[in-house]
């Protein structure tokens, strides 16, 4: 995937046409097979034609890298797309970057387990669960299916609590919900809902129960308040599809740079570090919590132990 920000001299043109000005190596004919395919974003959306773009725009090109071979200065490495937070004899807890899927999809050329497959050559490596492709951070990655089971295992048993952090549109309250004392003695408010799954994969969150709606609860804390923000930290005692961005949307406090289920023209009033546009969500997986694990589960060793790391915001605060 690539992306521009669309500029004054584009401003009006065709999305096409804007794509051929910043990707010279990519033709009109990979450029129309992917609107065909909906593999073109214009600030998050998915298009099907070849509409006109405006200035201040984010376009996302999803083709496979090498049809955008001679464009970069040099190849990646896999230390840009994750980092090694911790290893054990049969897993790996990783730290991806926003913007990676984790594994294939027809939207997705490049994804995490291939590189991680790739980069320590183990062909066996399986991932043991997901985070969406735009939200950073952390997760784990099995060595092989042995492996893989006994980490599955520790989820279905409730031993792992996973933990985000995130920049929130507005002021929330510190108490939208249940206060309650989780495991490591944090104290949280607890929100509860539920969630309805189209056919299409879209998600809606309801205040009351209705047909085939799944139940969820997430619990938040306020980390702090910078303006017309907040930064939270959440704990997911249910873990559906995106559950936090959804959530946190229907409460009336999106997440910065989420097109799904914010609002663009408030996203477009913030800007990044570098001047530019919020290119992702500002969600990270930050913390991976493992209960008291028995003896007879390969991952054993994990029993107790927490690990974190700092999400790398495109914002100031």
């Amino acid at each position: 995937m690539r992306s521009f920000t669309v500029d004054n001299s584009l401003s009006g043109e065709h999305v096409v046409k804007a794509c051929t000005v910043n990707f010279p190596s990519l033709t009109k004919a990979d450029l129309y097979k992917a609107l065909k395919h909906k593999d073109i974003r214009i600030d998050g959306r998915k298009v099907s034609s070849d509409i006109k773009v405006l200035a201040g725009q984010e376009v996302q090109v999803w083709l496979p890298d090498a049809l955008f071979e001679g464009e970069a200065a040099s190849p990646r490495k896999a230390s840009d797309d994750y980092t090694v937070v911790a290893q054990t004899d049969g897993l790996l807890i990783v730290n991806k970057r926003q913007g990676l899927a984790v594994h294939s999809g027809k939207t997705a050329s490049t994804n995490l387990i291939d590189i991680v497959r790739e980069t320590t050559g183990n062909k066996n490596a399986e991932l043991v669960h997901r985070i969406d492709m735009n939200t950073g951070g952390i997760l784990m990655i099995a060595k092989n299916k042995d492996y893989l089971e006994d980490a599955v295992k520790l989820f279905k048993e409730d031993l792992v609590t996973k933990r985000y952090r995130c920049i929130v549109v507005g002021k929330i309250p510190k108490d939208l919900g249940e206060p309650v004392i989780c495991d490591d003695e944090a104290l949280m408010s607890e929100v509860s809902a539920y969630l309805e799954k189209t056919p299409s994969g879209q998600v809606y969150i309801h205040d009351t129960k209705q047909e085939g709606d799944l139940p969820i609860t997430t619990r938040y804390r306020v980390l702090g308040y910078y303006g017309g923000l907040s930064e939270i930290e959440c704990e997911l005692v249910t873990g559906r599809t995106h559950q936090i961005r959804a959530q946190f949307a229907h409460l009336g406090y999106p997440i910065l740079g989420d097109g799904n289920y914010g609002r663009n023209q408030v996203n477009l009033a913030f800007r990044a570090k570098d001047g530019g546009r919020i290119r992702h969500q500002q969600l990270w997986s930050t913390t991976l919590m493992f209960g008291k694990i028995s003896g007879d589960n390969r991952h054993r060793e994990l029993s107790g132990r927490r690990f974190s790391i700092e999400p790398r915001y495109e914002v100031d605060l």
